[in-house]
């Protein structure tokens, strides 16, 4: 089968492509099409939302907030959890962990970032050793049925199912295309933002901790690594509402016993009251400025692309604020996004302020959980 001019996806032609039968046309800028693979496990663990116990915004010994302490209780739950996480390894033995660099730090309890680049492939190699099925589900890139990850009667069978949760100690290859429609549109930057989860229980996977971020670079706008060129630091931020009373493990987490269980539980009139017991509000799984600041630190008049999205929960809506210096977002200058679940954007920012700036959701009572951060501007 002869193909001119692109590649044949699934039957679909996608104009533009650059990979042609025989021979391999370099993209310019010299970076030609590639598959970028990745080894990725699903892996209990424990997180510590407060590593240190230190409150890192008020520089005091963690204790919880005033606000959600109740009358003559403690919190029910500490600040450590049991959670699953997907993390990179180095090939296909998943015996050694990938190190994760200093300035990737701040993904905290992300999985490992994902890159590709207008006209690649990607390839995940993925691991299960939880104790239940779980799969890999993209946002925004092209996938056959074998590589979707999300089970529900769409009238495949066989081999076109394995990928819809794989069984604890299984291992499946999902396989994404990289097309015009998965990059940056019309008003976008040089790189977009996706998202990747589990969604064979997409309630109970994500709340267990089984989400990352994925970014796309345009065509020609490329380094070797698929980072945008245009770009000094890229930075990703993910506002999290998680509900670790619906976490798969959550009868490790949660150790109160049945009868006074039912105390904590929400009034249906007022749902919110679970929200102080069960609920985190995290900046990458990061609580109180806790988020590392070596890894969230920029130097004066660099170009940097932040990366915000937010998961998946019902009242999952954020808004990001900076302190001390502004972005662009949809081309308009702003110093607050605004997320709604599962929303991902990117903001332009060329930092001219130099100092230590809090970077927090203007939630009230999500400030109040703890979902704020800090980054740092230096010379």
């Amino acid at each position: 089968m002869t193909r001119r001019g692109g590649i044949l996806f699934s039957g679909m032609l996608v104009a533009g492509a650059l990979s042609v039968v025989g021979c391999t046309m370099a993209r310019p800028g010299g970076v030609a099409p590639m598959t970028r693979t990745y080894y990725i496990a699903a892996d209990p663990v424990e997180w510590d939302y407060v590593p240190g116990d230190k409150d890192e915004i008020t520089g005091e010994p963690f204790a919880d907030s005033a606000y959600f302490k109740p009358p003559a209780k403690p919190r029910p739950v500490s600040m450590k959890y049991a959670k699953t996480l997907y993390r990179e390894y180095t090939d296909s033995t998943f015996k050694t962990l990938k190190a994760r660099p200093a300035e990737w730090e701040h993904l905290g309890f992300l999985g490992p970032l994902i890159r590709g680049v207008v006209g690649d492939t990607i390839r995940v190699v993925f691991r299960n050793n939880a104790k239940r099925p779980h799969s890999v589900h993209p946002h925004g890139v092209f996938y056959n049925k074998d590589s979707e990850g999300a089970p529900y009667q769409d009238g495949t069978s066989g081999a076109d199912k394995k990928d819809d949760g794989v069984p604890s100690g299984g291992t499946h290859v999902y396989t994404w295309l990289v097309p015009e429609r998965a990059g940056p549109g019309p008003m976008d930057p040089s790189s977009v933002l996706w998202m990747y989860h589990s969604h064979v229980d997409e309630i109970k996977d994500v709340n267990s901790g089984l989400l990352g971020a994925m970014v796309v670079t345009a065509r020609g706008k490329a380094r070797a690594d698929g980072s945008p060129v245009d770009v000094d630091r890229e930075l990703v931020t993910a506002f999290v509402q998680t509900h670790e009373e619906n976490n798969w493990d959550a009868d490790r987490n949660i150790k109160i016993a049945p009868a006074e269980l039912a105390n904590f539980m929400p009034n249906p009139k007022q749902p919110q009251q679970i929200y102080p017991y069960f609920v985190t509000f995290s900046i990458n799984g990061f609580l109180y400025g806790t988020l590392p600041l070596r890894a969230m630190t920029v130097k004066k008049g660099q170009h940097v692309r932040w990366y915000l999205f937010a998961s998946t929960n019902d009242f999952d809506a954020h808004s990001p604020h900076w302190h001390g210096n502004t972005v662009l977002i949809n081309q308009m200058r702003t110093d607050v996004a605004l997320l709604d679940p599962m929303v991902m954007l990117t903001a332009e920012m060329t930092p001219d302020d130099v100092g230590t700036w809090l970077f927090h959701c203007h939630i009230s009572f999500h400030l109040a959980a703890g979902m704020q951060a800090r980054y740092a501007v230096v010379p």
